[in-house]
């Protein structure tokens, strides 16, 4: 198998079946929607036009491009909707470095050529995002190809492999027509997603979002820095936005949702689910520098009667995150916070150990209109993981985890 550079690819002579020279190549074309890798058709300027050139119809590489058919049977470079072209949308272009979680700029292509029952195969193995494929583009046909080999020699490469970078198309109709998504992305940690998120043009930002499972989404939504959180959200749809914070953890969707206009707020609130509506609705009413301000409705409470087996079952079925599941919250019939439980003393109990023999003491809460300074100093004083929050019956309102603790401490940093 050898390699070829893009750069070098294009402008290359092309001569046709009776070995007349016909045109140079102007373009390099995948066709995604077939295959994501296998180049599927060149573009060859020509004195009539441009021309598209099927690579089924190319016999040989080397020394230019021959190819099997007439230059009258190449047909007229009209429509290429449904081409990715290499020059054009890749080269200057930003791709997303999947494997080192970054945002990097594409200065050249890397292609292999294989042989298949004697006919090449050319085939996208990186893009060149490092100084090598810049030099090579900045003087080519400036210095003889001998002399411009020795220089990229002497200069290392930083390749990606094409299965580690995920395309970023703005073009909503575009995208589905090249079937461009973004799952690679979509396997990193959200906060690795965040980061490079903050990196990309807001109508970059947008199209990530507008491609990303609502889950995913969700996720890396939360990890976002608030101002560009709140430009990504006004780029998008109501219904969009919708789907996506009815992903995200209440306390969080509260906190995002307030720092909108209050028309978006409603236009996004009446698009979700009447559930998770009346959840964010609840916690848009308290002040954002509270406790209740704070604190997420998802949690795990029983009552004081429960045992280590209904903890276990609770557990189950607990579709909330698992910021709040480390503890069990015992309250009595009328909601009343009674003890907390830690995870970790179920795990050497019998399934019928009474919760409330488990209780961790003392019993630390706050009310819900406490302020953030006393949530924080209650944290660390106690080395909490979560706090219950209570109302002025000393109902249990909401918990406020650790995580939440963390991203206030960021923020006044």
């Amino acid at each position: 198998m050898s390699q070829l550079a893009l750069t070098e690819l294009l402008g290359a002579p092309v001569f046709d079946s009776a070995g007349k020279s016909s045109g140079r190549v102007r373009e390099v074309a995948l066709t995604p929607q077939e295959d994501r890798v296998r180049i599927s058709t060149l573009i060859v300027k020509t004195r009539s036009g441009d021309r598209l050139l099927p690579f089924q119809a190319i016999t040989a590489i080397n020394g230019g491009i021959r190819a099997s058919t007439p230059s009258a049977d190449w047909t007229p470079a009209n429509g290429m909707e449904g081409l990715f072209l290499l020059e054009r949308d890749l080269l200057d272009q930003q791709v997303i470095d999947v494997y080192g979680r970054k945002v990097v700029r594409v200065n050249d292509v890397d292609l292999h050529q294989e042989s298949v029952a004697n006919h090449p195969v050319l085939k996208v193995g990186s893009v060149d995002v490092g100084a090598r494929g810049a030099v090579r583009r900045l003087l080519k046909g400036v210095v003889p190809p001998g002399a411009l080999n020795a220089v990229l020699t002497n200069i290392p490469a930083r390749l990606i492999p094409w299965e580690f970078v995920d395309l970023i198309e703005t073009d909503p109709a575009r995208r589905i027509k090249l079937k461009i998504s973004h799952d690679r992305l979509a396997k990193l940690h959200p906060a690795d997603i965040a980061d490079i998120v903050e990196e990309l043009a807001p109508d970059e930002r947008e199209a990530v979002f507008e491609t990303l499972d609502e889950e995913v989404a969700a996720d890396a939504l939360q990890e976002v820095d608030p101002k560009v959180q709140k430009s990504i959200v006004e780029s998008l749809d109501s219904d969009r936005v919708a789907e996506i914070v009815e992903e995200m953890q209440p306390d969080a969707a509260a906190d995002l949702l307030a720092d909108l206009s209050d028309e978006k707020t409603e236009s996004i609130l009446e698009e979700m689910a009447p559930d998770e509506r009346e959840e964010v609705s609840g916690l848009l009413e308290f002040k954002e520098n509270s406790a209740a301000g704070r604190m997420t409705t998802q949690y795990i409470s029983l009552l004081l009667t429960a045992t280590v087996h209904d903890a276990i079952e609770a557990l189950r079925h607990f579709e909330g995150g698992i910021e709040t599941v480390s503890t069990i919250f015992l309250v009595d019939s009328h909601d009343t916070l009674a003890g907390t439980v830690p995870l970790a003393k179920m795990v050497l109990a019998t399934p019928a150990t009474p919760l409330l023999a488990l209780t961790q003491e003392p019993l630390i809460s706050c009310h819900a209109g406490a302020s953030e300074k006393e949530v924080a100093q209650l944290f660390d004083k106690y080395n909490l993981l979560n706090l219950p929050v209570i109302d002025d019956a000393n109902r249990l309102s909401g918990v406020i985890t650790s995580d939440d603790v963390i991203s206030l401490l960021r923020q006044k940093l």
